[in-house]
Formats: structure tokens, C-alpha cells, sequence
């Protein structure tokens, strides 16, 4: 808008609220004042003078019918249609007639004002980073976000470390885990323990599902079990899990083999077997076919279990004789060795199926004639296996 000076001064040599007084006669005789103004004087009630709409201190009509790009000006090189220009306040004028080009931008600096506050290690993030101090509670270390990453003395790594300036010196390259996301003034908590417990779970998962035995130290015992560590993770071994699980107390220190029971990261949860171990070892010596000589440990109704060593095979009823059986005890008695051939195996569910029938060189031999059946069991077994191969090759 526009302000004519011609109407700004007389406002502001006298202000609508104070009257000026009015000039003296022709006909004085007193000399005038070259042309000093008189003093102004308050103005009675009467005398006020009337207040001036905005209409006559501002030029307002000089706006009627003025668009916004009436406004802003013309672009350059071009005139107002119809030939005459208003005119437009000189800021107005200024700020139309500058583009984008005219603002100084440099895009090198706003991508490196983007990364500077980019947000850098989010929490579960792996991270790489150079030690650049040890305090007395903790190290720092630079992992490339507008501050160094903090790592508290617990979370420095497994087990107690006394020494931090010696296990985390100055330049020293570590990758460690982000447990929490930047605060206020931009900087992560991470952790070395963290990302150790983590790849130890890993390493432990892949142990069970390839079905591995692994060698424990047991470091502690209670009245269930033994305690013991697995690539630095605490593990536990029920009484019931281990072979000499009266003397438990004993195996302090001692290294066993075991196999994994559960395997639970979200729990924390780690419980091994020793005997599943011995039974995994016990199978790997194991095949269809073979001759294995055990002791009768128990009848039931269905058979006997044998003990081979480390692991029980079953001896069916069915795969005993190939003559009449009244009772089990006609052919074997518990604590009696005997010698049978494998006709089963199920490393997974444990179970060893066993067969002396196959050892008969007609039915019923063995209730007849046990002790030749069984010295003769080697013989007899590769004339066993032989005649299998040729029914397996017959049946294929």
C-alpha cells in the first residue's frame, strides 16, 4: 500500500485528539511571527476535531481492482495490459523478481547436513567402531553417528573384565551391539556382551540341529543337577540326564560330553544330556545288520530290552524263535548275555530293534539249542545278512 506524504505530515505535526489554533486577523496591528507555529493547547470538549477515516489518511482507492500479481509486479519484459503501471511497493518488486538460481544452494553441504544428523545404530544393530576413550564406568567408541557410542564396564564382554584400558585400547577396532537408540545428545549404548551372548545362542542352535555332541565343564552343582558352560552360556544337566547322576557333587570340573534337551534363547534356557550324548556316540557305531552281543536287562510282555553298552535294543517277542514261545523266560533269562543281530535303528527316537530268529538254522532251534545258536552267531549272522540282501534285491 501506498502513503502519500502529502497526508502523513499534517498527522503527524498535530494529532487528531489536539486542535490547532487558528491564525490571527488581517486587521491586527500585532507583527507575526515569521513562521514559528504557536504552542499547541489542549482542546476543549466542544473544539475537538473530527477523526479521519483510513480511507483519507491512506490512499485505498489507489488498491481498488489490484490483483496479486498486481502486487508482486510484472515478470521481466513485460508491461501491465492496457498500457498504464500501478505502482507496487519496492520489497514486493524485489522479492518477485528473484528465482531459485539467485539463492545460493549447494548441494554437497545438504547432503552433508542430511548424514550429520542422520540417526546412526538402531537398537539390535550390528556395528563396527574405534575406541576413542575408557573411563572408569565405561568406553566410548566412535561408530560414525555425531557421537561416540558408550559402552557401560558390564557390557564390556563375558565374564569379568578387571582391566578395561587394557582390553579396549585407544584405536583398537571392536564390533559390538547396539542395545539402545541415540538420546538427546546423540549418542547409542552398545554392548560387546550382548553381541558375544548372541553369537554363542547361534553357534549352539547350529550344534543341535546338526546333532553334534559337545564337551562341557561343570562348574557347579545343586540338588537337581550339575551346572556347566557352553561357549560362555550356562548350562544345566539333570540328575536324570547324567550316567553316575548318585555322585553328582563329584563332577565338579570335570569335562562330559552332551546333547541338547531345549535350546532357548528368548528363555535363556539351556538343558544337555549326557546321556543322550552317550546314546548319539553308541549310534554312530551302529548299523543295520550288524551283530551286537548285550545283557538281558528286563522283561516285559512284549520282549526283552538288552543293554548294548550304553543303550537299550528291544527284543520283540515276535523276533525271538521262529518256533512256539509259551513263555519269554523259555528262551532267556534277565541277566543273561546274549548275541543278536540289528535289524532296526532310530537315532532320533532311540530305539534299536534286535533279532536272534535270523540266527536259527531251522525254527525253533534256539529253545532247543541255544548256547550252539549262539556260538555260532558269527557264522551265522553273515549267512543272515546275505540272505536280507537277496530279499531287499528280490523285493526291489
Amino acid at each position: 500500500m501506498l502513503i502519500r506524504k502529502e497526508e502523513t505530515a499534517p498527522l503527524e505535526a498535530s494529532p487528531p485528539e489536539l486542535a490547532v489554533p487558528s491564525a490571527p486577523s488581517a486587521g491586527s496591528a500585532q507583527p507575526q511571527a515569521p513562521s514559528r507555529p504557536a504552542p499547541p493547547t489542549p482542546a476543549s470538549a466542544d473544539q475537538t476535531a473530527p477523526r479521519r477515516s483510513d480511507d483519507e489518511l491512506f490512499d485505498l482507492g489507489a488498491l481498488e481492482g489490484m490483483t496479486m500479481a498486481d502486487l508482486l509486479g510484472p515478470e521481466p519484459g513485460r508491461g501491465r495490459p492496457g498500457g498504464e503501471r500501478k505502482a507496487v511497493p519496492v520489497a514486493a518488486q524485489a522479492a518477485a523478481s528473484r528465482t531459485v538460481d539467485d539463492f545460493d544452494f549447494d548441494e554437497e553441504a545438504f547432503l552433508a547436513a542430511l548424514d550429520e544428523n542422520e540417526i546412526v545404530g538402531t537398537t539390535g544393530e550390528v556395528v563396527s567402531g574405534t575406541v576413542v576413550g575408557v573411563e572408569s564406568d565405561g568406553v566410548y567408541v566412535d561408530i560414525g553417528g555425531k557421537a561416540p557410542g558408550f559402552m557401560p564396564k558390564q557390557e564390556a564382554g563375558l565374564g569379568v573384565i578387571t582391566n578395561l584400558k587394557e582390553r579396549f585400547p585407544k584405536g583398537l577396532r571392536v564390533e559390538v551391539l547396539v542395545t539402545r537408540e541415540q538420546n538427546a545428545d546423540g549418542m547409542v549404548t552398545i554392548s560387546a556382551r550382548a553381541l558375544a551372548l548372541r553369537q554363542s545362542w547361534e553357534k549352539v542352535r547350529q550344534l543341535e540341529k546338526d546333532g553334534k555332541v559337545a564337551q562341557v565343564v561343570i562348574t557347579g552343582f545343586n540338588r537337581g543337577g550339575v551346572t556347566c558352560d557352553l561357549e560362555g552360556l550356562r548350562g544345566f544337566i539333570p540328575r536324570s540326564q547324567l550316567q553316575d547322576g548318585e555322585n553328582h557333587e563329584a563332577l565338579v570340573g570335570k569335562t562330559l560330553g552332551v546333547s541338547f534337551l531345549e535350546v532357548n534363547p528368548e528363555t535363556r534356557k539351556l538343558v544337555l544330556s549326557e546321556r543322550k550324548a552317550a546314546t548319539a556316540a553308541r549310534f554312530g557305531e551302529l548299523e543295520v545288520g550288524q551283530l551286537v552281543e548285550g545283557q538281558v536287562a528286563a522283561i516285559k510282555p512284549y520282549g526283552f530290552f538288552v543293554d548294548l553298552g550304553g543303550v537299550s535294543g528291544l527284543l520283540h517277542h515276535s523276533s525271538i524263535t521262529g518256533g512256539a514261545l509259551r513263555d519269554l523266560r523259555e528262551a532267556f533269562e534277565v541277566g543273561e548275555r546274549l548275541k543278536a543281530l540289528i535289524t532296526q535303528l532310530d537315532p532320533g527316537r532311540g530305539r534299536i530293534a534286535l533279532n536272534t530268529a535270523l540266527l536259527e538254522g531251522q525254527p525253533g532251534e534256539l529253545l532247543i539249542a541255544k548256547a550252539t545258536v549262539m556260538a555260532e552267531a558269527t557264522d551265522r549272522a553273515n549267512r543272515a545278512r546275505s540272505l536280507l540282501r537277496q530279499k531287499e534285491q528280490e523285493a526291489g
